[in-house]
């Protein structure tokens, strides 16, 4: 079901989801119908957690993800005359096609053709019986056409579920259509899902109340989808996670994925990488999207707890107690990848492992009981299910960060102090961080080269736009009291775009806040879960593990002085040098042409200086004059930054801006989230130094002085702008 286009104030990049969750699994051997039924019971008791719109019978989505029921499919495929192999020989694709009789035998042609390519076998379609009586009005018009595909094992065990991500992923690119999803395709685990309330999933697919459909593991969702259109696509699970919350670093997550697409590189995959491409697939959920990420980082060979651990981190960096090996393992893949984080809790599953994690806010609530006899039950709050108080042997609530873990094979539940442990130490993580990091405050003190004479300053100052309100009313507070100053809330200036005064391109931004009600975070008392620690420099094969991708630049803050820019130029190693790219336009003739050339040229010397080997780019405006305007440096960072992304070289360096244009947190924070890893308001330190030098502030601080407590002031803005995102 298509999405309607951008409107007024809808635009379907905010889609995101906020419900309850839950799975049941047994620790005893055989897999039973019961399973099944109780994760029915769990979905329908979390009714409340789902949402209906204007047709109460149509439910925001809902829908059960289990483990393949053999004999089941086994039956029922032999009364239309087709044998089915044994378990771990075949998978099972349920698909949602179109309606449209013609365009469906296309769409099954189409993934059939996949299998092929990939070696794999066809074995036969089954439709999916369902009762549409079940459903609301809005759900039966918009209901697919549903139908299975049992596809055949040619290749080694070990491979299968790789082999079957690459058959969906080309299948999904071939198809380019909507009306095309597949909802699972495992040789281990099927989703039943569906546009619904939580009540009806058990109702409208048969197959979940036949008594020959066992499991040892359940794991359902009901949606409430916030501000956005639900689909009969967009309910969970989706094939290995369900999600309740929201990704509010949704929008950074998936430009950094996109950008890192162009240097994938497998054995494995070979020319197969392309149909991966991209790994984030449009138009889908904040869910969706980290689903697809989980999807391709499983396939890449990780386990599905390192993968999870990977994209949803603890809040590592202030914690004393925490084991070198599992920091190394988080500052690790920092350098390869960005947290998602929440407010989120997750369930994961590939099949034999089921678990739930929290985000490192921990803000949303997930609950778990294990009984005597092999039962863990978790969901979004305790009595889900009606266990006698007798059987429970333990129970406890997810704590922010951490991982509950039932191992079904094992059937054992894993404690997410040994799991995190068996991950941590499979590979020297803490030994390559050690070995590779470039730490700014161990390289070589190099005093700044660049002084700024008196007379030229005010010059300087002009060209940028300060004026008297930004020395007195935004800079003098935070170099002296090293908070950012206080105002009102309300701004009663015309808006930029309004204004008949030339303005800053900062003007024209306002703050994205986070899209649901969630408390902002108390950037100060939580000081655990924030971090200003930022990494600069190249990256390397999301595919890959090597020693060599921690080779990264680690700076504490990304606010530096002209003293920490020296360092970048002058003392880097032979394997992670600098290149400083001038980004300035010619002031005479017709500027708008002379800035779109600058910025072309620009983006052209960024390509050059990474071609030689640049891992850092320095785009400086400090050579202007009056022949040379500086190109806003928040547009010649996008420019950049996006002209990389499209030349898929973004990855391979870091970008440091050096500009006399930002002043205030908000200039910075702006800079910071179009692209750069870190900023040298140079203009802005000059200016401090010298009204300390004129005796303009009180208290008479030195420059040394006055700029720590400039910046100071700067890192508890950032954090304050973060703590609401």
């Amino acid at each position: 079901m298509p999405l309607p286009s951008r409107q007024g104030l809808y635009d379907p990049a905010f889609e995101h989801d906020a419900c309850g969750l839950g799975f049941v699994a047994t620790l005893s051997g055989n897999p039973t119908h019961e399973i099944v039924k109780q994760g029915l019971e769990i979905l329908a008791n979390l009714t409340h957690r789902g949402a209906a719109g204007c047709d109460p019978c149509t439910g925001d989505g809902a829908g059960v993800l289990l483990q393949l029921p053999h004999e089941f499919y086994r039956a029922e495929l032999a009364t239309e005359g087709i044998e089915l192999p044994g378990p771990g020989d075949y998978a099972v694709a349920m698909c949602f096609f179109s309606r449209d009789p013609s365009k469906c035998r296309h769409q099954q042609a189409i993934l059939e053709a996949a299998v092929m390519h990939h070696g794999q076998r066809v074995i036969g379609w089954r439709t999916v019986p369902f009762d549409g009586s079940a459903l609301g009005p809005i759900a039966r018009d918009t209901q697919p056409s549903i139908r299975q595909l049992f596809i055949g094992r040619n290749c080694s065990a070990e491979k299968f579920e790789r082999v079957l991500y690459i058959i969906r992923k080309r299948a999904g690119r071939s198809a380019n259509s909507d009306e095309f999803y597949i909802c699972s395709l495992s040789s281990r685990t099927v989703v039943y899902k569906g546009l619904m309330l939580a009540e009806q999933v058990g109702a409208f697919y048969s197959d979940l109340s036949d008594a020959r459909t066992v499991s040892k593991l359940c794991l359902v969702h009901s949606r409430f989808s916030t501000n956005t259109f639900p689909t009969w696509e967009r309910a969970h699970p989706y094939r290995l996670i369900a999600h309740n919350g929201e990704i509010n670093t949704l929008r950074g997550n998936s430009a950094w994925m996109s950008a890192r697409e162009a240097l994938l590189k497998s054995d494995f995959f070979k020319g197969a990488i392309e149909d991966f491409k991209p790994i984030i697939r449009a138009g889908g959920s904040d869910s969706a999207a980290l689903d697809n990420v989980v999807d391709f980082l499983l396939a890449s060979g990780r386990s599905l707890p390192h993968v999870m651990m990977m994209l949803v981190p603890e809040a590592w960096a202030l914690d004393k107690e925490m084991s070198e090996e599992k920091k190394g393992f988080y500052e690790y893949h920092g350098c390869l990848v960005e947290p998602w984080d929440g407010p989120a809790a997750l369930c994961f599953t590939d099949g034999q492992l089921i678990g739930a994690t929290l985000d490192r806010n921990g803000l949303r609530p997930a609950k778990w009981v294990q009984t005597s006899d092999g039962l863990v039950v978790l969901a979004s709050e305790f009595g889900v299910l009606d266990i006698e108080p007798s059987r429970v042997i333990a129970k406890g609530r997810l704590q922010p960060g951490k991982m509950f873990l039932v191992d079904t094979v094992a059937g054992k539940v894993v404690s997410d102090t040994d799991i995190k442990k068996q991950v941590a130490t499979q590979k020297p993580y803490a030994s390559w961080v050690a070995e590779n990091k470039i730490v700014l405050s161990a390289l070589e003190d190099v005093p700044s080269l660049y002084t700024i004479p008196h007379d030229e300053l005010g010059r300087l100052q002009q060209a940028f736009g300060y004026t008297d309100e930004d020395l007195k009313i935004i800079l003098g507070p935070m170099a002296v009291a090293g908070e950012e100053p206080v105002g009102s809330m309300g701004i009663d200036i015309p808006l930029a775009v309004l204004s008949e005064k030339p303005q800053l391109l900062f003007r024209y931004f306002k703050q994205h806040f986070a899209q649901v009600t969630n408390p902002p975070i108390d950037p100060l008392r939580e000081e655990i879960v924030m971090s200003l620690v930022s990494c600069v420099g190249g990256e390397g094969n999301l595919l890959e593990e090597t020693p060599r991708q921690g080779r990264m630049l680690e700076l504490p803050h990304p606010f530096l002085t002209q003293d920490d820019l020296s360092k970048l130029r002058k003392n880097l190693f032979p394997d992670f040098q600098s290149a400083t790219i001038p980004m300035h336009f010619k002031a005479e003739g017709d500027p708008e042409r002379n800035l779109y050339d600058a910025l072309e040229e620009l983006c052209r010397a960024a390509s050059r200086a990474i071609a030689d080997g640049a891992s850092i780019l320095i785009l400086t405006d400090r050579n202007i004059d009056e022949r040379h305007a500086p190109i806003p440096s928040v547009l010649a960072t996008a420019a950049v930054h996006h002209h990389l992304i499209r030349e898929g070289t973004r990855v391979r360096a870091g970008i440091v801006l050096e500009t006399g244009e930002p002043r205030e947190v908000g200039h910075l924070a702006l800079l910071i989230g179009f692209g750069a890893g870190a900023v040298n308001p140079y203009l802005a330190f000059e200016t401090i130094a010298t009204m300390c030098r004129d005796k303009l502030l009180p208290g008479d601080p030195t420059p040394v002085q006055a700029s720590a407590k400039y910046v100071k002031a700067l890192k508890k803005g950032l954090l304050k702008i973060m703590s609401k995102m």
